[in-house]
């Protein structure tokens, strides 16, 4: 079921009024009506993919009761653990990655795959809710959890619907307990989630949504177009898969404030970015900071050698690149990333940026300026690669925008570039708030009204519907 559909318009308040004065008698009992409406929600693609969640929740809730009960026992839980591990990612590869490797090595050696590919559907958000439910064995291995022996609990975590199948991917630490506690509606919190949420449809409907038309027409015809129209349909996507994804973001986050539950931040303005290290602790935060703290920090961190410093960065971004899909451009867009890195880590500057730019002050100096637009053009060319369909298209356009005509007029979507100016702006007025619509320093409730109205204005005169989310794919 998709966010910006009737279906879900319709879905929503049912599940709202059902949960907080029908179900809410018990804890048990409005956690399994998580559960239903949560398999309701992602069944409405395909219900054959609810038992493959069913399945990799029963796995990763028994092995921590395993676990559990392996006690002081740490090579019996290690054990457990791995084998956890091993198979929720086997069954992740044979969804995501089988046919990509079969078709790669039969490509090599001249052979043709068709008799070997299992030609399968990708399940929707399947890398997210593996990542989500892995996390889980590997703190109550870490002890940093308890095991729960509630079912209803642990379903509910992992497939909680707000944000299933696209994230943020919540850590068991945080969302799990949650589940384990009465919750009582918050007006002040519910209120909240309906402003973010009405900012992450502008983001996804208005301006992703009308990004996409223009980029999937230049796509479509690249190699006619100058180089000059190519760098802007570049930029387009560039903003396309933010407002797409944090789109995204948002609505999942506002929806979960509804039923008074907290899910962590998974984008902080990353277009503001002073360096590519700053861009990626803004960007996609879930599953960055779940790299570092199972893969990154396991393998020493940045508590070691320049060396293994560098070595450690490039696992993590090729991991995250593949994470993406099964495509040689996600391998090459993380491995662009890490080269980015190479040079904030050798001079000790990947720490620099830790703070909001312009901290006390409206506009930045001439200075952070250059710096964020030199970031910024960074990402736009690594979301080439991203948004190419093989290595050698990534060439082409690169080829195409570093052209004779790069300098010359291209074609300008007028109003998509207004779009994206009002959410540019509004996001940098807004940058040190959780999100853009906290207009709690806004006295006047005509002018706050007047903005979620006009919001609303153009999400229903100037929005496209777009039956996808970018993320969805991955």
């Amino acid at each position: 079921m998709l966010f910006n559909s009737i279906e879900f318009l319709l879905f929503l308040p049912i599940v709202f009024i059902l949960y907080w004065f029908v179900f809410n008698r018990s804890l048990r009992l409005q956690n399994l009506f998580v559960v239903v409406v949560s398999y309701v929600f992602y069944g409405w693609w395909d219900w054959r993919f609810l038992l493959l969640i069913a399945f990799t929740s029963l796995c990763s809730w028994g092995s921590g009761l395993l676990i559990g009960k392996a006690g002081e026992n740490r090579r019996k839980a290690k054990m457990i653990s791995v084998a956890n591990i091993v198979l929720n990612l086997l069954i992740l590869g044979i969804f995501k990655y089988y046919d990509f490797f079969v078709t790669s090595f039969a490509e090599m050696f001249g052979a043709n795959p068709d008799g070997l590919l299992l030609k399968i559907i990708l399940p929707v958000g399947i890398s997210f809710y593996t990542f989500q439910a892995l996390s889980y064995s590997i703190d109550v291995y870490r002890k940093k959890l308890e095991p729960t022996r509630d079912i209803i609990q642990f379903f509910a975590f992992v497939s909680f619907f707000p944000q299933l199948v696209a994230g943020p991917i919540e850590r068991a630490t945080n969302l799990l307990p949650q589940f384990s506690k009465p919750r009582s509606f918050d007006y002040e919190s519910a209120v909240d989630g309906v402003r973010q949420m009405l900012w992450g449809f502008f983001k996804k409907i208005v301006v992703a949504d009308n990004c996409a038309v223009f980029v999937d027409s230049v796509w479509a015809d690249y190699a006619s177009q100058s180089g000059s129209t190519l760098f802007v349909a570049a930029v387009m996507f560039t903003f396309q898969i933010y407002g797409d994804f944090s789109g995204y973001s948002d609505i999942a986050i506002g929806t979960s404030k509804l039923f008074g539950i907290k899910l962590m931040r998974n984008f902080n303005v990353p277009y503001f970015s002073r360096d590519i290290a700053e861009f990626w602790r803004r960007w996609h935060i879930s599953l960055t900071t779940w790299f570092r703290d199972y893969i990154y920090i396991p393998l020493g961190g940045s508590r070691c050698s320049k060396v293994k410093v560098i070595r450690n960065t490039f696992v993590i971004f090729l991991v995250s690149g593949f994470w993406h899909g099964a495509n040689w451009t996600f391998v090459a867009w993380g491995a662009y990333h890490a080269l980015l890195f190479l040079p904030l880590i050798l001079l000790g500057k990947n720490r620099k940026h830790t703070d909001i730019v312009a901290a006390d002050r409206f506009l930045p100096t001439f200075k952070e300026f250059a710096q964020m637009l030199l970031t910024f053009i960074l990402a736009v060319f690594g979301w080439i690669i991203f948004r190419a369909e093989s290595i050698s298209q990534a060439g082409e356009i690169f080829a195409g925008i570093f052209s004779s005509s790069l300098f010359t007029m291209p074609s300008l979507p007028m109003k998509t570039l207004m779009f994206i100016a009002i959410l540019v702006v509004v996001e940098w007025i807004q940058r040190r708030k959780q999100h853009a619509f906290v207009l709690d320093g806004v006295k006047s409730h005509f002018l706050k009204y007047a903005c979620y109205l006009a919001v609303l204005a153009m999400i229903f005169c100037f929005g496209v519907y777009n039956e996808s989310f970018i993320y969805f794919q991955f």
